[in-house]
């Protein structure tokens, strides 16, 4: 049914402008009491808001760019506050969207993928009301990881809101445009020392490894920044088999693997192992054979030239994988005073394991882990992490959700022709996905929302029918003046044709 926009005082432009003000004047006068740097902050949520309905397409690309630069500010909490943003902005859009009745992109995987981040949150109710190994004090943590998860979803879907407005190829494009923030602060990293940075670039670690030797450009760890350039690495392999000028991504294809060598990131070197060979075998010849052998090898020269890499390297000896004299239990003890990040993984893991058995079938809560050892860190082990935070039944869940995205892929691949350049994506992407699954044994790899965020923004474009031509919907301002350069032409011929 229509509605009468003259007859209901919801559409008087004043009395919106009457409540927004009024909003406005509460919310700037408490945040300026609390932090007179988020005033600030407020300020460009609002430019963002305000152009965000008017240039719906250059400001979802501006904040695409924008995410990879703003973990290097997590003590301000920029990046909660960016994906709270995300999320309500996606609600307002939609929310506009049904008003007008217009047009929602969605597509099965997102609804999939919703229904899923629905069943997570039944984890946050059962922290609520106690029903988890561990109380209601930690339904705040609860909350914020559920938040940070679903702004995932969020932007999946105004991603899609850019079908049939923009080409693929042109988003995946301006992609690239996210590692110059990244790659110059790694950059500041290798080139000037620790003192002579900000301290929001200088990564602290408590192991043996010299604080400030690893780069995490403004990643905030080198493993998320290794992960991070990976990923992007694949796609410019990808490029490199689409353009015809191919010397200037195999530049960047060779920055990123120097990168990544940086970061002394031996879960991104793991992946990296395991990613080549995953890329490559779908369609093995002698060139892409060559290729893979020349990246592998180059990564591995790096990192193992490199003094930290020998280091790291060299503490895998002190460890049960690899010496047959030292077990579990003397892992354990041994990790309080070696400084080996690999039994101090041992430990956490069998520390989580052990208290995972108390609470077996639902576990302890979202992002719970960091609590429930002596070690209070993270678990290293995202499989570990979601059997002692969500059990059994979680766990369950979280690879359902694998299973999922292997299938959509699988799917996107072969629904179109061979050597098609989604096609070729697609299988990137599964390179990249089985790669991912290897980090998550040693690593923190879902708490990698950055790379997730740029993970779902590529997994929605893949989504689109790329073929299709473009027919971009201009807003009801562009439409009104179209409309008023149309009358203007059309009066102005037929003064013309009457003169004749």
């Amino acid at each position: 049914m229509a509605i009468d926009q003259g007859s209901s005082i919801l559409f008087r432009p004043t009395i919106w402008i009457s409540i927004l003000g009024l909003i406005l004047s509460i919310i700037v006068g408490v945040v300026a009491n609390l932090q007179p740097l988020y005033i600030f902050v407020l300020f460009v949520a609002i430019a963002i808001l305000i152009n965000f309905f008017k240039n719906f397409e250059q400001t979802v690309l501006g904040l695409l760019i924008l995410r990879s630069a703003l973990d290097a500010f997590s003590d301000q909490q920029l990046p909660a506050a960016f994906a709270v943003g995300i999320d309500i902005l996606a609600l307002l859009y939609v929310a506009v969207l049904l008003l007008r009745r217009q047009k929602i992109h969605t597509d099965g995987f997102w609804w999939l993928l919703a229904g899923w981040m629905a069943l997570q949150g039944l984890w946050v109710v059962l922290q609520a009301i106690g029903g988890l190994g561990l109380g209601a004090s930690y339904l705040p943590v609860a909350i914020r990881e559920w938040i940070r998860v679903f702004s995932g979803l969020m932007i999946y879907l105004i991603v899609m809101q850019l079908k049939e407005r923009l080409p693929a190829q042109k988003v995946i494009s301006y992609l690239f445009f996210s590692l110059i923030i990244p790659l110059t602060a790694a950059t500041l990293q290798i080139l000037l020392p620790p003192s002579m940075l900000p301290s929001f670039l200088v990564f602290q670690s408590g192991y043996a490894i010299e604080a400030g030797s690893r780069m995490n450009g403004t990643l905030g760890h080198p493993n998320a920044f290794a992960t991070f350039t990976l990923f992007f690495l694949g796609i410019a392999l990808w490029k490199v088999g689409q353009v015809k000028q191919r010397l200037p991504w195999l530049i960047l294809v060779t920055a990123l693997a120097f990168f990544l060598v940086s970061s002394k990131s031996l879960t991104g070197l793991m992946m990296l192992v395991v990613f080549i060979p995953a890329l490559l075998a779908p369609k093995i010849n002698l060139v892409n054979l060559i290729g893979g052998i020349l990246l592998f090898g180059l990564v591995i020269f790096f990192f193992a030239s490199s003094p930290m890499g020998q280091e790291r390297l060299q503490s895998l000896y002190g460890t049960p994988l690899l010496n047959p004299d030292i077990d579990v239990s003397r892992a354990i003890f041994l990790q309080w005073s070696d400084g080996n990040s690999f039994n101090w993984r041992i430990a956490q893991w069998t520390f989580l394991l052990e208290k995972w058995k108390y609470s077996p079938l639902l576990g302890y809560g979202l992002d719970t882990s960091r609590f429930l050892t002596p070690l209070a860190s993270y678990s290293h082990n995202d499989y570990v992490r979601f059997l002692a935070e969500e059990g059994i039944f979680g766990f369950i869940l979280f690879l359902f959700l694998i299973g999922a995205l292997f299938v959509r892929l699988f799917q996107l691949a072969y629904s179109v022709p061979p050597n098609s350049s989604k096609r070729n994506l697609c299988f990137i992407m599964l390179a990249f996905l089985v790669s991912m699954l290897v980090g998550m044994l040693a690593g923190n790899v879902w708490n990698h929302t950055t790379l997730f965020f740029y993970w779902w923004t590529l997994l929605a474009v893949a989504g689109w029918d790329w073929d299709k031509p473009i027919t971009a919907e201009v807003d009801s301002a562009t439409s009104t003046k179209q409309k008023y350069f149309n009358y203007q032409k059309n009066s102005t011929r037929r003064r013309l044709s009457r003169s004749e």
